[in-house]
């Protein structure tokens, strides 16, 4: 669980309404059903003309890396993959059969299951760079209807707010009808503001970072296992994989070691 996503958005949305409530009047002037409709209808529209239904759907397991996110860390995969090359220098690849089971991560399961298995390694990094190649590919298209919906938003909030003008200036001989047509042509601005700032553009924002830490340990996880394929030495396969650490990172597990 990322706290740090949902401490944003409760405190973004926290200090608005804190705000709204100290100026006085309550939530009730700002709620209006047709501006909210113009925004949040407008935008899944607009999400909906520029991806299709399968991107659109997929986007929401997407979205949830913002708040789920169950990636083994690079100093916990180095770890491991330190330890595997001990037991294969120790007693050959076979012997890693039992570790590969209790492994959580599927796609190091996968990977070296295949290498267990007697694929050869470069055959078994082939394989896993192209899956990490479609899973950047998912994560760039749900960044994108993110930022779709960032954008249209706003976008939607003038097209409501020219409505409630040209409401408003239809009804200037009903006084009672002025206040509808205003509420509509702010409140639209509000709503769309808040989507695009509050939500939309963070939570792209976000997404990104998590698309650049799961590449990071895909890519380490594939260098890991192609140097257990090369049978290369338990040191080596540590300082190797310490490449993908920044220095004091790196110097973090040196000195523990």
């Amino acid at each position: 669980m990322d706290i740090a996503t949902i401490i944003g958005l409760i405190l973004g949305f926290g200090l608005i309404l804190a705000s709204i409530a100290m100026g006085g009047g309550g939530l009730g002037p700002f709620i209006d059903p047709p501006s909210m409709m113009i925004v949040f209808g407008g935008a899944t529209a607009a999400s909906l003309i520029n991806f299709p239904l399968k991107n659109n759907l997929g986007a929401f397991g997407v979205i949830m890396k913002c708040f789920l996110f169950k990636l083994p860390s690079a100093q916990e995969t180095i770890a491991q993959f330190k330890k595997f090359a001990e037991v294969v220098r120790k007693d050959g690849l076979l012997a890693l059969e039992d570790q590969a089971a209790e492994i959580k991560d599927d796609y190091m399961r996968r990977g070296l299951e295949s290498l267990i298995s007697g694929v050869p390694a470069e055959d078994v990094a082939r394989t896993l760079e192209t899956e990490l190649a479609y899973i950047e590919q998912r994560h760039v298209t749900g960044k994108k209807i993110v930022d779709s919906a960032g954008a249209a938003a706003p976008a939607f909030g003038m097209i409501g707010t020219l409505i409630g003008l040209v409401q408003m200036l239809r009804s200037l001989d009903d006084p009672s009808k002025i206040g509808g047509g205003m509420a509509t042509a702010l409140l639209t601005t509000l709503y769309g503001a808040l989507i695009a700032n509050v939500v939309c553009i963070p939570l792209a924002g976000k997404l990104e970072t998590r698309n650049q830490e799961e590449t990071m340990i895909r890519e380490l996880i594939i260098r890991g296992i192609a140097l257990l394929g090369e049978g290369e030495s338990p040191r080596v396969v540590e300082e190797k994989l310490l490449g993908f650490l920044s220095p004091k990172s790196r110097r973090s597990i040196l000195a523990k070691a």
